[in-house]
């Protein structure tokens, strides 16, 4: 029988902070049994989302300027490796499943996700592989490239007692908008990369955000026995309370 799966929709994205809050508060209630699997896709709003070696690099106050004068927020990742950037161009993912040993399957959910993605694009006419392309941003094992070339999705994960949360962007379109991020900030912070890796679904063939949720929704409901909710009022003001965590220059 296939997992159960639910599907929760809701976006604020002009509140930095609070969807890394939900992704921690629904991996949570995923470990303790409160929720079953659990998904979001989202439209978030701009931001540069900053890993933990980030975080603790003499220069990341220096990118956190980089990124607000660039015009985006700056949060704190649940999960990944270095900077990445979300916009309005962008679809992040959070999906959170539980699992009694979560360390002993972490290979496994990293390439689930990246090989539903590469399914997920060809259903858009968009071929990819899995792989890390030299030079990238925010470069990892599992991205999602196109032709070896350009990085199209990057992910995460982390690991709570009894679930995983696997977590990532696909860049959709406005390629230069994230370099107008991407540049500056890893300037700051004295990063090594190409910027020419950059890229998005938009510069292989044309779709919206629309057009990829939609695709993505099939997949996992492919794959899952789905259900559909709204993020109730309550998570969502927990969330709000605890956003702060997740933003630069918290006590």
């Amino acid at each position: 029988m296939p997992q159960d799966l639910q599907i929760l929709s809701g976006a604020w994205p002009d509140e930095p902070g609070i969807d890394t809050a939900l992704s921690k508060l629904i991996l949570d209630a995923v470990s303790s049994g409160e929720m079953p699997a659990t998904l979001r896709l989202y439209i978030p709003g701009r931001e540069v989302a900053f890993g933990k070696r980030d975080v603790i690099a003499p220069r990341y106050p220096a990118a956190v300027a980089a990124a607000t004068a660039a015009g985006f927020a700056s949060v704190e990742r649940l999960a990944g490796g270095r900077a990445a950037v979300f916009s309005e161009h962008t679809v992040a993912f959070s999906l959170a499943v539980p699992d009694e040993d979560p360390r002993v399957r972490i290979q496994e959910r990293f390439r689930e996700i990246s090989g539903l993605m590469v399914d997920t694009f060809a259903t858009l006419g968009i071929a990819s592989q899995v792989g890390e392309v030299p030079g990238e941003y925010c470069p990892g094992e599992f991205s999602v490239n196109h032709e070896h070339r350009i990085k199209l999705m990057g992910v995460g994960q982390r690991l709570a007692k009894h679930a995983a949360h696997v977590g990532g962007v696909i860049a959709v379109d406005r390629t230069d908008l994230l370099l107008q991020a991407l540049i500056p900030v890893y300037r700051a912070l004295d990063l090594e990369w190409r910027p020419v890796t950059t890229g998005s679904l938009g510069d292989v063939r044309s779709v919206t955000n629309e057009d990829v949720i939609a695709a993505l929704e099939t997949q996992f409901r492919a794959q899952y026995a789905v259900t559909g909710d709204r993020i109730g009022g309550g998570m969502v003001d927990q969330a709000r309370s605890i956003a702060a965590d997740f933003l630069p220059g918290r006590a």
